[in-house]
């Protein structure tokens, strides 16, 4: 009797829970607290977006995150909303190259510049750009959803620039040899146009060895100097030079050529205890004809000087912005600084931003001593010239902190990618933070 009456109750139980499901047949899904579901990469301080078409197809921006959660085994679909008011009462979905590979959603250059202008951000202006990820089950209507938190990020958009503001281009001709580039084993250092025809300028670091000049990376047309008088001999004898930073000047008017000591650098408490270390040295960019460097200073004062001496050095008496001769010392705080010395206008600027720099085992024993700061270039391009390198592995990060850092394999950058490999030896090392690619290029 006992076990007719368990029996019973199981047919029961059973009777009523399938009469549920009758009644009511829809699964009703929980999304995951708030917060389980987020972002999981790390975004940039800014993201540049050039003018020119060409880079359109190329990824400007990588939005990774955690699966969502809703309790029950499904599959669920992911979009990526933009929102120019911010509270995404407007939300709109943002076209992308994949939006579930891997919990990781690409955006293009090109989308970024058609959110740019929507949101009503011109060249050459900055501006925030708001997203969030939506995680929904079924179609994209459903009700049955989960959003991360508001990422926004800042973009920069460049106007169209062929040259410097004087028109200056690189030129046909560049510099080879064991001085700069082991003869051909990456490009050469370029010449820039000049308002001569046929004069042109390089302001290229050296290292020891021997340099010639040649036209269109390769030896069809090359110069040296046979007779090491300053004059050009088509197909001439090597060049040598001593390490050093140099202004060149290739005159083809007179096939003569000039080599001069040339380099600015910052000297100061604030950097180097007034010249007790090796200046911060400026980096020529053509685009803006202007000198550059990123740099980490302290809390201290600063000036700017020519050839590490004191012959040639510029202030700020009115703390405005001018470069002064033989000025005040500049007053600054600890931090990181990407520093322009525009000499056509007798003018600098000191901007606080992020600073990339080379850290690991193969530089500085993962930042036991400060990281090997890059020079932020126009387009996005970074570079850091000479890098001595021993065996090891290397990555590139922002303000001496792992929150952000790239690393990759065969010249691609990934944020949070793996270490890369290296092999001693004195480096030019250059990533674009546009196309998410680096060179490593071994000087000696």
């Amino acid at each position: 009797m006992k076990n007719f009456i368990k029996i019973s109750a199981l047919f029961l139980t059973l009777f009523l829970s399938f009469t549920s499901c009758e009644e009511d047949d829809s699964l009703e899904f929980v999304a995951a607290p708030q917060g389980e579901f987020e972002f999981t990469n790390t975004f940039l301080s800014e993201y540049i977006l050039p003018a020119e078409n060409s880079t359109d197809d190329n990824i400007g921006a990588i939005f990774s995150f955690n699966p969502a959660d809703f309790d029950v085994q499904t599959n669920v679909s992911y979009e990526l909303q933009s929102s120019i008011l911010g509270d995404f009462t407007d939300a709109t979905v943002v076209p992308t190259l994949s939006n579930n590979n891997n919990n990781q959603i690409e955006v293009t250059i090109g989308t970024l510049k058609t959110l740019a202008e929507e949101y009503g951000i011109t060249a050459p202006d900055s501006g925030m750009l708001n997203f969030r990820i939506r995680a929904y089950v079924g179609d994209a209507i459903s009700t049955t959803e989960s959003f991360t938190e508001t990422q926004s990020i800042t973009v920069t958009l460049l106007e169209a620039q062929t040259g410097g503001g004087s028109g200056i281009e690189p030129s046909t001709w560049g510099i080879v040899g064991s001085g700069y580039n082991n003869w051909g084993a990456f490009a050469d250092s370029p010449f820039y146009t000049t308002d001569q025809a046929d004069v042109y300028v390089s302001y290229v670091t050296l290292v020891d060895g021997e340099i010639k000049f040649r036209e269109n990376n390769e030896w069809v047309n090359d110069f040296g100097d046979d007779g090491a008088d300053g004059t050009l001999e088509a197909g001439g004898a090597n060049i040598p030079v001593t390490a050093g930073t140099y202004k060149i000047t290739l005159d083809l008017t007179t096939n003569t050529y000039t080599m001069e000591e040339y380099s600015w650098g910052i000297v100061g408490s604030g950097y180097n205890d007034w010249g007790a270390t090796p200046d911060a040295k400026f980096t020529y960019d053509y685009v803006t004809d202007t000198f550059k460097v990123g740099v980490k200073l302290i809390d201290g004062e600063i000036k700017f000087r020519k050839n590490n001496d004191w012959a040639e050095n510029f202030g700020d008496t009115g703390v405005d912005g001018t470069l002064d001769a033989g000025g005040d010392n500049l007053v600054v705080t600890a931090g990181f600084y990407a520093i322009t010395l525009d000499f056509n206008n007798g003018t600098y600027t000191m901007e606080a931003t992020d600073i990339y720099g080379v850290v690991g085992s193969g530089y500085n024993d993962w930042g036991a001593t400060p990281d090997f700061s890059f020079t932020p270039l126009s387009n996005g391009v970074w570079v850091a010239e000479i890098v001595p390198i021993i065996d090891g592995e290397i990555k590139f990060r922002a303000n001496e902190d792992w929150g952000t850092n790239y690393g990759g394999t065969s010249g691609t950058l990934v944020d949070g990618g793996d270490n890369i490999a290296v092999t001693a030896g004195n480096y030019r090392i250059s990533f674009d933070t546009v196309n998410l690619t680096y060179e490593l290029n071994q000087v000696n």
